[in-house]
């Protein structure tokens, strides 16, 4: 039995594909000291992903992030999903096909957004139970969690939930609407009561960034019982997306700041999803780390990168990772050597216009499409701002950080070498 120490306490945490399981590699792999401990967590997980990749001529996933629906029963402010056209749901059948060939290439963890996942709880309550040697992690807004789901993700023990919270009850009603707040803390206490560990999600932007990087908020996080917490930038994606929430460069740079110290101090894993790229190998996206399949079936290299060149629907999920969009973002990462600018979306938006237009992506986005150029002229100034204030930023890290990130570059290099064979298309 392994343990972890969670907000002061001495945690048990069974055997994988138990959920807390999944968490206790999360904390594994984000405070890894050097490039030893990432090949040798996980019973080999990382020498795993390298045969399989070779053996199926592209590399494989950790993580594979499905959308159930496209449907949600919130209309939260900025969120790309009240774009997207309702109605679209990836079937049970299909989810049980799908996982299923996960589970042939090797993947053992699957994330599900939306939309609102829990919109089709029945169903994912089911396919926990049939695919129960894999962790399952879904990305909710919490209002339709209740004591009856509780207790059967006690009685099953290979799913998570990351509750979506924006600060304050103040910010959380901003964006999600009235009593939201309320609901969330509700299912936060209820998950807590049956003793099942979960995480927050934090979507930070211009108007709550001070707020989810201070230190009460994540100590109240911590004391509500999460054991971890994902930090999403929010991303202008969608020709009609709220560009006065995209944090200046001055914002972002606080929050890095902010959250490397709480955790440093802490030992509490917060996963700022575009500020890790020192910890995580940059961009893992299109297979290398994860992909994403949307409710239309479309695969894409990651939930925020809404562009795609095959569908789960006209081919196998192999096939997918082998196209050649996927083929081409791989062969163009890291799209930086800087950790702090891994992002083709935010930081490198020139790489996405490359690699989407050679390959021939076509946007996904449903309702409010838009191209990779339409995207990037968001994204172009700030880019250029940040770049500086990154590279002092990585300086500023200790030693052991900046002589480790090179090193992740060479192993994804030389992975993604024998996997893809650094092909330039299929």
């Amino acid at each position: 039995m392994k343990y972890m120490m969670i907000n002061g306490k001495k945690e048990k945490v069974p055997p994988f594909p138990h959920h807390k399981a999944y968490i206790y590699r999360s904390k594994q792999f984000f405070f890894a000291k050097g490039i030893t401990t990432h090949l040798t967590m996980g019973e080999f997980i990382h020498l795993k992903e390298v045969y399989r990749g070779v053996k199926n001529k592209c590399s494989i996933p950790r993580v594979l992030l499905i959308d159930p629906t496209s449907d949600c029963n919130l209309k939260c402010k900025g969120c790309w999903s009240q774009d997207y056209e309702s109605g679209h749901n990836i079937s049970y059948e299909k989810l049980d096909d799908i996982l299923s060939q996960a589970e042939e290439l090797g993947i053992m963890d699957c994330l599900m957004t939306g939309g609102e996942p829990l919109l089709r709880k029945d169903d994912i309550l089911k396919l926990c139970e049939k695919h129960n040697k894999m962790t399952f992690g879904l990305f909710t807004n919490g209002t339709l969690i209740d004591e009856s789901f509780a207790a059967e993700m006690a009685r099953l023990g290979n799913l998570n939930v990351f509750l979506s919270i924006e600060g304050t009850r103040e910010e959380t009603d901003f964006r999600r609407g009235t009593g939201v707040y309320d609901k969330v803390i509700k299912a936060m206490d209820t998950l807590h009561e049956n003793g099942i560990a979960f995480a927050f999600s934090a979507c930070y932007h211009a108007d709550n960034y001070k707020t989810i990087a201070s230190d009460e908020f994540l100590d109240h996080m911590r004391e509500k019982g999460a054991w971890f917490g994902w930090l999403f930038q929010y991303i202008p994606v969608g020709s009609n997306a709220d560009t006065s929430l995209v944090c200046t460069t001055e914002q972002r740079a606080y929050v890095q700041q902010k959250i490397l110290d709480y955790t440093n101090k802490n030992e509490y894993v917060v996963i700022d999803f575009w500020n890790n790229g020192h910890l995580s190998f940059g961009c893992i996206g299109a297979g290398v780390g994860f992909a994403h399949i949307n409710a239309k079936g479309d695969v894409e290299p990651c939930a925020f990168c809404h562009y795609s060149d095959s569908n789960i629907y006209d081919v196998s999920l192999v096939d997918a990772l082998r196209s050649k969009f996927f083929t081409e973002f791989r062969n163009a990462q890291p799209f930086s050597t800087n950790p702090l600018r891994a992002c083709p979306l935010i930081d490198n938006p020139q790489s996405l216009i490359d690699v989407v237009n050679s390959s021939g992506a076509k946007s996904t986005h449903l309702a409010n499409p838009e191209t990779a150029e339409e995207l990037a002229m968001k994204s172009f100034e700030l880019a250029e701002e940040w770049e500086p204030v990154s590279e002092e930023l990585f300086k500023q890290m200790p030693e052991y950080v900046q002589k480790n990130f090179p090193r992740y570059l060479r192993y994804y290099s030389f992975k993604k070498g024998i996997t893809d064979g650094r092909r330039k298309g299929i």
